[in-house]
């Protein structure tokens, strides 16, 4: 059963062809509007405070979902084109263990990862960190960010 959630508002929802109604689109999000959903392999639960990046199959920022300003302090034309390790300064991983390298390369999720980030006005941040590679043809990464205590 593939399980779809919203990059922007975290809405999650099941969809058994992966089309939207009877035409060849991507299944979009009927909650907030946003124009497509990610597939998951599993249902996802993110925290109230996760905010969701979207990324291509070469890990270059392509949206930003609701919670990433409040978390980082950068809008989304700030970061777009940008890669998402070196645009949200992400760090706390040696370099062969970059997790959204190894997600797109492997193919595999990274959860729970203790990670970093570098905020808009310099202060780092401690985040927790999930990876989930695409699966459909266009490849790609979600990336939730979750602030930690």
């Amino acid at each position: 059963m593939p399980y779809f959630i919203c990059p922007n508002c975290k809405q999650r929802s099941v969809d058994i062809d992966r089309k939207e109604g009877l035409y060849d689109e991507a299944v979009a999000c009927h909650h907030c509007g946003f124009g497509f959903l990610f597939e998951l392999l599993d249902d996802y639960y993110p925290a109230p405070a996760t905010g969701m990046v979207v990324c291509d199959r070469e890990g270059r920022i392509l949206a930003v979902g609701r919670g990433v300003f409040e978390l980082t302090g950068f809008n989304e034309t700030e970061l777009l084109g940008a890669n998402v390790v070196d645009g949200l300064g992400l760090g706390g991983f040696e370099v062969e263990r970059n997790p959204a390298q190894l997600a797109l390369e492997w193919g595999v999720r990274r959860l729970n990862e203790k990670l970093e980030l570098r905020t808009r006005n310099g202060h780092a941040k401690a985040v927790t960190g999930d990876f989930f590679p695409a699966y459909d043809d266009d490849g790609g990464l979600l990336v939730a960010l979750t602030p930690r205590g």
